[in-house]
């Protein structure tokens, strides 16, 4: 192991994007020698990561076309971690200059745009290292060579932006690269860290720095709609990051967001009366001869980005300026119970509300296609013919409900 990693290391000095002699054979170290090597010793790192042997991820990327400057080997959960742009993993970074090469509890820091990857926030990968790190903080208590921070020493953007992903890393020397055997126990390590995460990812609604999970949900529908198949959908229900909410789940946060607000608005003195099972809005206050329709949405984001529907767009334009929209967020959601409890959230309240376009983002659209128009066409010109008389051809009138 110890041989294949200077091997890597040693190459990176001849590093182009051009599939040369050495980037061939550094490619074959990096997709075939170390994954092949790691698993021989599958049976260890599938308990250390807490899955059986056969679901336990292990691969290595250079580049497909044009190489990369800084190669990797991933050790993973294909069903929290379906791509190497989603989820949490523990992967080998090889350092730009070849001086060093990290072990690092690393995550997903690009989003495949359809045609390219795009590199993720910063401070959404920050938030997210934010979230995980107290909750290793008694597992890495025992060891004192981790390290917070790696440098790569990249001159592509995509090398450098492995580096805010990272939780915690341990950095190995080109002059002083341990045995196998240490550097074996040191990944055993680190996926009990990675273990951890999953676990407290299981449980979690939302994890700081990811799209709300109803922004996500949307999106899902959308693409579904549309008969798009998602990319790293997971058995899980995650694409990407970020759980899909169950109906129950989304009940229970319905549910507190508008108790939260009525309290809100019956502190001040309005008759609040709870409407929506009829209405496109939530909450209809009455205070005198004063009235408020009210938008409550409520997620356990930090509720950054809500969903509106084109109905409740319209009618709270016309309601404008006796309206208001209402986000609790940070809801926290208790997944542990047969019945999901929400509680907690704070309360931010917008009114009168007036809805700019900017502040709005399509998700999909609904497109008349061709085959609409040209139904029209046949139903205008048969409509014609009838009003001409009787024709020698016998015609067929078929309306576009009937296709």
């Amino acid at each position: 192991m110890d041989d294949l990693l200077s091997k890597v290391l040693d190459l990176q000095g001849a590093w182009t994007a051009k599939n040369t002699k050495e980037m061939q054979k550094r490619g074959v170290c990096i997709r075939q020698e170390i994954p092949a090597l790691l698993r021989g010793d599958a049976v260890s790192l599938a308990e250390a990561l807490g899955v059986a042997e056969d679901a336990l991820g292990i691969e290595g990327r250079d580049g497909t076309g044009l190489k990369t400057e800084v190669p990797w080997v991933r050790v993973y959960d294909p069903a929290m971690s379906p791509s190497a742009t989603s989820g949490w993993y523990v992967v080998y970074l090889f350092s730009g200059t070849g001086d060093r090469v990290y072990l690092s509890l690393n995550q997903g820091t690009t989003v495949w745009t359809g045609g390219d990857f795009k590199a993720r926030r910063v401070e959404d990968l920050r938030a997210r290292v934010g979230w995980a790190r107290p909750l290793l903080a008694e597992q890495m208590a025992s060891r004192s060579d981790l390290c917070a921070e790696i440098r790569l020493d990249a001159r592509t953007s995509l090398g450098r932006g492995y580096e805010p992903g990272n939780v915690v890393a341990i950095e190995y020397s080109r002059e002083e690269l341990p045995a196998q055997g240490r550097l074996l126990a040191d990944l055993r390590y680190m996926l009990g860290l990675l273990r951890t995460l999953y676990a407290a990812e299981r449980l979690a609604p939302h994890i700081p720095g990811d799209p709300a999970p109803e922004v996500l949900e949307a999106e899902r529908s959308a693409a579904a709609a549309a008969g798009r198949r998602g990319r790293g959908l997971s058995r899980s229900g995650r694409s990407g990051q970020g759980f899909r909410l169950t109906s129950a789940e989304r009940r229970a946060i319905e549910r507190r967001s508008v108790d939260v607000a009525s309290e809100f608005f019956a502190a001040q003195g309005w008759k609040v009366q709870d409407v929506g099972a009829r209405e496109s809005f939530d909450l209809l206050l009455k205070r005198g001869d004063e009235r408020l329709h009210v938008e409550v949405k409520g997620t356990t984001s930090a509720g950054h980005d809500v969903i509106l529907t084109r109905a409740e767009v319209e009618k709270q334009r016309k309601y404008y300026p006796d309206n208001a929209l209402v986000i609790v967020h940070s809801i926290h959601l208790d997944r542990t119970r047969d019945e999901p409890i929400a509680s907690g959230g704070i309360l931010h309240c917008t009114s009168p509300w007036e809805i700019a376009d900017e502040d709005l983002s399509v998700i999909s659209y609904v497109y008349r296609t061709a085959v609409a128009r040209d139904d029209h066409t046949e139903v205008e010109d048969a409509l014609d013919a009838l009003k001409k008389g009787p024709r020698q051809t016998p015609l067929t009138l078929q309306t576009p409900a009937a296709l």
